[in-house]
């Protein structure tokens, strides 16, 4: 069996959660939060790092930080996991959803402009598979009509766009360390970017249930007390004490990760000159982290029979989101915002091939050589 995912792992993780189990401080904001958080903060850059226990938590604490009321309009794509509206949802926040680009899945950054209205608050654009929105564009929209941008970037460490990484750009962004994606601090986990400073002292608050708690630790208070609203938005130790291991080698992880991307592409791009599927496109001011790798056939029925294709022949591929308006609660709550002409017709067509650290060649191939055969093709190489 080829599964469609296996969590990375270097194998350092065993020693620095055996450190941090050792140490004084488990439960939080010690010694491997700080060299995480200090991390990002060198690397990326930004002018804030906080870890928290998922990408879900990062997206509340942002929805909290600009102050989303009930009644407030917040604008992204449809096609992303129930999270990046959830967060907003919570506040009361109506969901404003806008078509996306065929080319890359991301928001349309076209038809931004013509969902804004008085109520709107931020734009939420979404970094689909790693790969950065038109964030040019957006960042003229939002200062034009003076709205937040919270990057969705859960799918976008060590990608950039235009030489800035994804989740530095917007006001704040939240990047997610599921045992999905590239980078995992043990199966859950996230982190909140603050790249506008004004934010900072309150997520700091907000992130220790509502407490002036960092400051007393930093002795910049004599003691500590309820200072605003706030929840449990803190990692354990052992989960930034794994991630630790995994940023010692990003560059190992990400380079492995871009040769079997690359591999996919480059042998697959014959099915597409015979026009039999459609593969990622990656836009030439971006450079992406290989997140997934995915195809796009002719239609659902084509998906649908090629997933059990490949399914009897043990290779765990999948597809991916079922756009949030469609669903029971977004049928009744959200709005779409002008025509639905790609959003549910590409998702559709779309279907993910098994891609994580570690996967081997010869497994590439056999994978390939199915679909190949799948669609009755000689391979041509």
């Amino acid at each position: 069996m080829i599964p469609f995912n296996k969590p990375p792992f270097i194998g350092i993780e065993y020693q620095h959660i055996s450190n941090a189990i050792q140490s004084d401080k488990i439960s939080g904001d010690g010694f491997y939060s700080k060299k995480c958080q200090k991390w990002f903060e060198d690397i990326l850059p930004c002018s804030k790092a906080l870890l928290t226990p998922s990408c879900t938590h990062a997206l509340e604490l942002a929805a909290i930080l600009i102050d989303v009321q009930p009644g407030d309009e917040i604008i992204m794509p449809s096609y992303t996991f129930v999270s990046t509206a959830n967060a907003f949802v919570l506040r009361g926040a109506k969901i404003i959803f806008v078509d996306i680009r065929p080319d890359t899945m991301n928001i349309d950054e076209n038809k931004i402009e013509a969902a804004i209205t008085n109520k709107t608050k931020a734009i939420v654009p979404v970094h689909y598979a790693g790969v950065a929105c038109e964030m040019d564009k957006i960042i003229a929209l939002a200062e034009k009509y003076n709205l937040y941008i919270i990057e969705d970037a859960a799918q976008g460490m060590m990608s950039s766009y235009k030489n800035k990484k994804l989740g530095t750009i917007g006001h704040l962004a939240a990047y997610s360390f599921h045992e999905t994606k590239n980078y995992t601090s043990g199966g859950e986990g996230g982190l909140l970017l603050i790249n506008d400073v004004n934010f900072i002292e309150r997520a700091e608050i907000i992130r220790e249930k509502g407490t002036n708690r960092s400051q007393f630790f930093r002795g910049m208070v004599d003691k500590y007390t309820w200072c605003d609203i706030g929840s449990s938005y803190l990692p354990s130790e052992l989960q930034a004490a794994y991630l630790w291991g995994q940023l010692e080698n990003a560059d190992l992880i990400n380079l492995n990760r871009l040769n079997s991307w690359n591999i996919y592409y480059n042998r697959l791009k014959n099915l597409e000159k015979d026009n039999i599927i459609q593969l990622p496109k990656i836009p030439e001011n971006c450079n992406h982290n290989a997140h997934m790798f995915y195809i796009k056939v002719k239609n659902l029925e084509t998906r649908t029979k090629l997933l059990e294709y490949l399914k009897g022949k043990n290779i765990g591929a999948v597809f991916h989101y079922v756009p949030l308006h469609t669903s029971p609660f977004g049928c009744k709550n959200t709005i779409f915002n002008g025509v639905d002409k790609f959003t549910s017709i590409e998702s559709e067509k779309l279907l993910r091939l098994p891609l994580w650290y570690g996967i081997k060649e010869n497994e590439i191939l056999f994978i390939i050589e199915k679909l190949y055969e799948f669609f009755n093709i000689n391979i041509r190489i």
